[in-house]
């Protein structure tokens, strides 16, 4: 009895079948963009031998604990709360009139025990090694939102617009108008409220 021929398979055509599903794929999938933190870093100072001293009024201290709580200036505090406790801070003017550290533009309730004005005043964090990372950018994010707020407000009032809406406008190539007049301004503002946003070492738990 004779054999029969077994049947060949044509597998010509799979190389260019998988191709097409390879670019199917490459074109409908959608690749999630990690999430940072946008930090301009200060330019490299000269060292030096002078330590430089902080008022322990002029620091605005948060710690965050492996648990996610807050503990701002020792007091536990709500997230949704710490955007209007670090404006109250950075907007304090607390240096008495007449002094050269005097804000006369700050609007805050000039408590001498806070910060003397915002060229002075620090925010500084903390967080457990443990801490989680949606609260580490909850808790940055609110921070950066009390400094946009003061700076909307001073560039509302010196050149009737928000330092906010204008800073994303020439970042997006969208912006219109005299590109270095507002640049300038720009740096202005931010000279009245520096972001001196520092961060500690975390702290192992349990410490």
């Amino acid at each position: 009895m004779a054999r029969r021929a077994t049947p060949e398979v044509n597998a010509g055509s799979m190389a260019d079948i998988a191709f097409l599903l390879l670019i199917f794929f490459l074109v409908t999938t959608t690749i999630e963009k990690d999430k940072g933190i946008a930090r301009q870093l200060p330019p490299k100072e000269p060292p030096t031998d002078e330590q430089v001293k902080i008022k322990e009024k002029n620091l605005f201290i948060v710690n965050v604990n492996r648990s996610d709580q807050l503990l701002v200036e020792e007091k536990l505090m709500e997230l949704k709360d710490i955007r209007q406790a670090a404006i109250a801070f950075l907007d304090n003017g607390g240096a008495p009139s007449g002094t050269a550290e005097y804000c006369n533009y700050c609007k805050g309730k000039r408590n001498p025990e806070s910060s003397d004005n915002p060229d002075k005043a620090v925010i500084s964090v903390q967080n457990d090694r443990l801490t989680s990372y949606k609260m580490y950018i909850a808790v940055q994010n609110e921070l950066v939102a009390a400094y946009n707020f003061l700076r909307d407000r001073e560039s509302e009032r010196l050149y009737g617009w928000k330092f906010t809406e204008v800073t994303k406008a020439i970042d997006e190539g969208s912006f219109k108008g005299n590109l270095e007049d507002t640049q300038e301004k720009l740096e202005n503002i931010q000279k009245l409220f520096p972001q001196k946003l520092s961060e500690a070492e975390p702290k192992k738990s349990g410490q």
